[in-house]
């Protein structure tokens, strides 16, 4: 069996859906090269990947794969380090090899590829207008999340913490753990902080770690932001 060439975007991509749950897009159905780049993912964020759970989207492949190369890709995923859940993508083709695999569908992360006859998702509601005030150091283990509006934390985020805003996160001190804001796809989302020593921040799905970080924001004033598809870490 001829070996497939590696997409030029790579075999995947990886972002958020549901707070908590990750989603997969598959480009390729080539188990090793998808195995290797998302070991490359997890060894660079592991408290967020290790053990997480995830719901394989198929929609971007070229066809549907047949039932035993696609449990093939979810059992990848599962020695990989994550926790496959579901499929991903409402139709009926789709719904007949969730239920072959004996996994639920998850029409909700249902996104639109480029080119795809898909419908195209509806837009986030925008944050309410009332932030939601923290007082608090959030804590390692800890996690606070602002449904539907911002989030403004005046003290620290510890390492190993996660604050997360369906709108923006504004922090008034140190972020040392994860930020996730436009939980729930809201691209306008920005993060805000005054000490930038993040494990993790992330936009509408959209993530960096710390080690992509450019050195001369760490301890910094900083904001995250998306440009198009672009997360923008830059100083304030």
């Amino acid at each position: 069996m001829a070996v497939a060439a590696a997409p030029a975007q790579g075999a995947f991509e990886l972002k958020f859906g549901q707070v908590g749950v990750a989603n997969l897009a598959l480009r390729s159905d080539d188990a090793t090269l998808i195995r290797d780049e998302l070991l490359q993912k997890i060894a660079a964020a592991p408290a967020l990947f290790t053990g997480a759970p995830v719901v394989i989207d198929l929609s971007r492949l070229p066809e549907l794969p047949p039932v035993d190369r696609a449990r093939n890709l979810i059992e990848t995923v599962w020695r990989a380090g994550m926790m496959p859940v579901g499929l991903a993508y409402g139709t009926t083709d789709n719904a007949q090899l969730a239920q072959m695999l004996n996994l639920p569908l998850f029409a909700k992360f249902r996104t639109a590829a480029a080119g795809s006859q898909a419908a195209p998702a509806a837009p986030a509601p925008a944050a309410a207008s009332s932030a939601m005030h923290h007082g608090k150091a959030v804590r390692s283990g800890q996690q606070v999340y602002a449904r539907g509006r911002d989030l403004v934390l005046v003290a620290a985020v510890g390492s190993g913490a996660e604050v997360i805003a369906d709108g923006s996160i504004h922090i008034y001190g140190r972020l040392g753990g994860r930020a996730l804001a436009g939980a729930q796809g809201d691209i306008s989302a920005r993060i805000y902080c005054q000490d930038f020593q993040a494990e993790l921040v992330s936009i509408a799905g959209h993530y960096r770690v710390l080690d992509e970080v450019p050195e001369e924001l760490r301890g910094k004033s900083v904001q995250a932001r998306l440009d198009g598809e672009r997360l923008v870490l830059e100083r304030l």
